[in-house]
């Protein structure tokens, strides 16, 4: 080891970190308020999908809070405004295929992966954390740098 350089010590993560969305809704549902950061580009996107004016989608899903913009959430229950409830009962994401990234690098997040009790909470929200794919220590590092919580 040369001086003045620390051994860089590899993640408890390193051998990969199983998840699969089973698209079940518990990492978009209350009781907490939370806040889903959304893009301009993000909104721009979700509106097209939904096919109404960015204005619209604007007055009706997005709140500003300071500078960054937050889908809104339902009042009574703190659940995304886009989680919805299916014919079969499921809950499911309206707008998944046009998700924000917030919500497209769940459960890669600092706040889930800083170590193994940070990922076993974050499982006891969410059933498809421990199940699927095998997702690499590179693949988990991207998506954990590519959001802010």
């Amino acid at each position: 080891m040369r001086f003045g350089r620390r051994a860089s010590k590899a993640p408890w993560y390193s051998g990969g970190l199983a998840f699969e969305c089973q698209e079940c809704g518990g990492c978009c549902a209350g009781p907490q308020e939370g806040y889903v950061w959304v893009t301009r580009d993000e909104v721009e996107a979700i509106a097209a999908h939904l096919r109404i004016s960015v204005h619209e989608m604007m007055d009706k899903y997005v709140r500003k809070v300071g500078r960054r913009l937050s889908l809104i959430e339902v009042k009574k229950t703190k659940d995304c405004v886009f989680l919805e409830t299916a014919r079969d009962g499921q809950r499911r994401c309206a707008i998944y295929s046009y998700r924000p990234k917030q919500c497209l690098t769940w459960p890669f997040w600092r706040s889930n992966i800083g170590d193994q009790d940070d990922w076993a909470m974050a499982g006891v929200r969410c059933v498809g954390i421990n199940r699927g794919k095998l997702h690499s220590l590179d693949e988990i590092e991207t998506r954990r740098d590519a959001t802010r919580e």
